[in-house]
């Protein structure tokens, strides 16, 4: 459905009602015009009468319909279309939800597309309509504004999967019993989706931060989206971080499961081995011997059992002190 559909002239937008069938002409009636129409989840059908009135390209709008692209950068004749990949850590479930953005942009018009929870584009169209000295820049402020939202909201995410990645090492290093292996494989593969959907967005703002583009703006944004550009650089590096971090969690975990496991052998080895001492006199002094000195004296069988428990107390002490049980 189309959430919002207007004019803007100079900065500021035109009040009124606009209709589709004019939304074109009404963006390119001046040099300082365009026009901003912003659509949520459309269907083939509802997105018909867009691409009639804009022209758009076939390829281009399948993509749009469809959704689930990598982030990419395409231009079709005078039309830039960009694909941006959003994300929101749920710290709960420990999952990041993807959503989609696509922006048809060209001369006197700009087109934005949402999939699923995307991030919400009102808050950018608002704040843009409070500085109309930047809206007056035309599409490229629009542009520009979007994916300045769409990569500072990856911070989140980023701050979410440091929190959880501290308590992981935590739980590794506790001396609690614990195997917080499955918690950090699942961990790891968000991290993977995320570098994924995120990394593929650096070809675009490289490109479009030569100014290179073609959609009619006025003056030079290039260092505005030079600055997006270094703040993905370091969100992208970051991510590589979390990435060899878990992954090194992941082995030391193994390790320190791999030496517990040691522990536990040995300590039962232990205790196997006092106690054979004596299984093994109990049933030497238990078989029927004929003659069997202590059987006539009376220390006899104090004997045994004082022999059982200093052989036994002795191993006992000699394990312990090699920290064996």
């Amino acid at each position: 459905m189309i959430v919002d559909c207007a004019v803007y002239e100079k900065g500021h937008r035109r009040p009124g009602h606009l209709v589709l069938e004019d939304a074109l002409e009404a963006g390119r009636c001046s040099d300082d015009a365009f026009v901003w129409i912003g659509l949520h989840e459309p269907t083939p059908g509802e997105f018909d009468a867009v691409v009639a009135e804009f022209q758009l390209h076939p390829l281009a709008v399948e993509d749009a319909i469809k959704a689930h692209q990598r982030a990419k950068l395409e231009r079709y004749g005078d039309c830039l279309f960009l694909v941006l990949k959003t994300a929101r850590y749920d710290d709960d479930l420990e999952i990041i939800e993807f959503s989609e953005i696509q922006l048809f942009a060209g001369r006197g018009y700009v087109i934005t597309v949402r999939h699923g929870k995307a991030s919400a584009l009102k808050p950018v169209r608002q704040e843009l309509e409070d500085d109309p000295e930047r809206l007056a820049l035309g599409p490229a402020a629009v542009v520009h504004a979007i994916l300045d939202r769409v990569v500072d909201d990856y911070l989140p995410v980023l701050d979410g999967l440091d929190h959880d990645i501290v308590e992981i090492e935590a739980e590794v290093f506790s001396p609690e019993r614990s195997n917080p292996a499955e918690r950090i494989y699942k961990l790891k593969r968000q991290v993977l989706d995320l570098y994924r959907n995120v990394e593929p967005l650096i070809d675009p703002l490289e490109r479009l931060q030569g100014g290179k583009h073609t959609f009619g703006t006025e003056g030079d944004l290039g260092p505005y989206f030079r600055d997006i550009y270094d703040h993905l650089q370091r969100e992208v590096s970051r991510i590589a971080i979390q990435r060899e971090l878990l992954s090194e969690v992941l082995n030391v975990n193994l390790t320190h499961v791999s030496v517990q496991q040691n522990e536990d052998m040995r300590r039962i080895s232990g205790w196997v081995a006092i106690a054979a001492v004596p299984t093994l006199l109990a049933g030497l002094w238990g078989m029927n011997f004929t003659h069997m000195p202590e059987l006539d004296e009376w220390w006899g069988y104090p004997m045994a059992i004082g022999v059982i428990v200093g052989i036994s107390l002795f191993l006992f002490r000699y394990l312990r002190s090699r920290h064996w049980i």
